[in-house]
């Protein structure tokens, strides 16, 4: 991570750490309903999907699996990936997903493993 010190008489700054920014696709099966989504929290928000604390789409529809998920520090990059994600016709999502992921795993065990 980078630091930035600023010196002036005996003041010292440091620049706090970046933060990260998620895109990610829930499934509520192989080949069932996706959602895509975008959170600077990953493993908090989808715990929140998993566990039905939001109304809305992933609880009506229990898309609770993440199969998918990139990472970037810039916010502005990772709303624009969403909406482009969300434009995609479903087979290109669909071979996104398998491209990173064939087996479809819930990745969400993998990262609270960690």
């Amino acid at each position: 991570m980078p630091e930035c010190f600023y010196r002036a008489s005996s003041a010292t700054f440091t620049m706090p750490p970046m933060k990260n920014y998620y895109v990610y696709i829930l499934a509520s099966k192989k080949n069932g309903t996706l959602y895509i989504g975008v959170t600077n929290d990953l493993i908090r928000r989808v715990y929140q999907h998993k566990s039905d604390l939001v109304d809305g789409f992933t609880k009506k529809h229990r898309v609770h699996n993440l199969v998918y998920y990139e990472q970037t520090e810039n916010v502005e990059s990772a709303i624009i990936k969403e909406k482009r994600l969300k434009k995609w016709n479903r087979q290109w999502k669909i071979d996104l997903i398998e491209k990173n992921n064939p087996q479809w795993r819930d990745l969400y065990v993998e990262l609270v493993a960690e």
